[in-house]
């Protein structure tokens, strides 16, 4: 008795050649721009299109009118070339990068909300101190940030996190509290602290649902059985603080997003109850250390200094 073993088949054998010229194709929607684009002839690009077809076993396109129409396995496949693509132009970038900052370059990674209040000034006191470096920071909600942090992606990242992501170390940065902001005009500006009881039947301006401090002080109010009412929601500190100064309701939200869009239409509030808002800085434990990022540390201790400094004047109370 003879046992027969199924051939797996084999992938068809690409050249990057009849890539380059599908993908140009693709972009251009005809072949003469694309033998145009590529310093080729209609003829020449034709006859690699149709051995791109022969070696992959399929119709690539629809031939209407002398026009070419892309197949629905056409457009699928331009997907996977694009992604491929994106892989060599970031690599592209990263060398022209390289090349272009004399003295190195720093890659952070960071809750959207840090990339908009606290990086921007360390990144001011940084490159002051070394103006010919250069700084890449990449917003990132969690969990992915976290998943990048821990496949050693960046040199430094800053997270909300108080444990450590796998493959990395975390050490605290920032210890705040969550604050609250206001409308201008709004009656409650009249007090210096506010109170839980102080939102009772407000119009209330909220993060997501999901959101891991929406929770706190959802909680929070119902400890101190306070109602209030739940206008909207949206996924950003930033977004609440641009509803709020709208005049749509009341928020609280975290310190350092209140402090950087604080002005004449939003205005904040310390909280007589403190819901902590915690910063952590968190170093891939084995990627090669980069020699910037001890001077990026001491620039971003610094700024969390100063805003610490900017939120006692707001003033506490029990």
């Amino acid at each position: 008795m003879q046992i027969g073993y199924a051939m797996k088949p084999r992938a068809p054998s690409l050249t990057h050649r009849q890539i380059e010229v599908f993908r140009t194709v693709m972009g251009t929607g005809h072949v003469t721009r694309a033998a145009e684009r590529l310093g080729s002839s209609q003829p020449t690009i034709s006859r690699e299109l149709a051995r791109l077809e022969h070696v992959l076993g399929m119709a690539l396109f629809e031939r209407v009118r002398g026009r070419l129409r892309p197949t629905v396995r056409a457009q699928a496949l331009l997907q996977e070339v694009e992604r491929s693509y994106i892989g060599l132009d970031r690599i592209a970038a990263t060398a022209l990068t390289l090349r272009e900052f004399a003295q190195g370059r720093l890659a952070i990674a960071c809750l959207p909300a840090l990339s908009q209040a606290l990086l921007p000034m360390a990144a001011r006191r940084f490159l002051g101190q070394h103006p010919q470096a250069g700084l890449s920071i990449t917003p990132q909600e969690s969990p992915l940030l976290e998943q990048w942090l821990s496949e050693q992606r960046f040199d430094l990242g800053l997270t909300e996190a108080r444990e450590a992501p796998a493959a990395t170390t975390v050490k605290p940065l920032l210890q705040a509290d969550e604050v609250a902001v206001l409308p201008a005009g709004h009656p409650l500006l009249a007090r210096r602290v506010l109170r839980p009881r102080d939102f009772q039947d407000a119009c209330f301006v909220s993060l997501a649902p999901a959101d891991a401090y929406r929770q706190a002080v959802d909680a929070m109010f119902a400890q101190h059985g306070v109602q209030r009412q739940m206008v909207l929601d949206t996924a950003s500190a930033v977004s609440v603080c641009a509803l709020v100064r709208q005049g749509l309701g009341l928020a609280i939200v975290n310190p350092l997003t209140a402090l950087e869009l604080a002005g004449p239409e939003l205005h904040i509030r310390p909280l007589s109850v403190a819901i902590p808002f915690h910063v952590s800085l968190v170093q891939p434990a084995l990627r090669a250390p980069n020699p910037l990022l001890a001077d990026f540390v001491r620039s971003l201790e610094a700024a969390a200094a100063e805003l610490r400094g900017r939120l006692k004047t707001l003033g506490r109370a029990g």
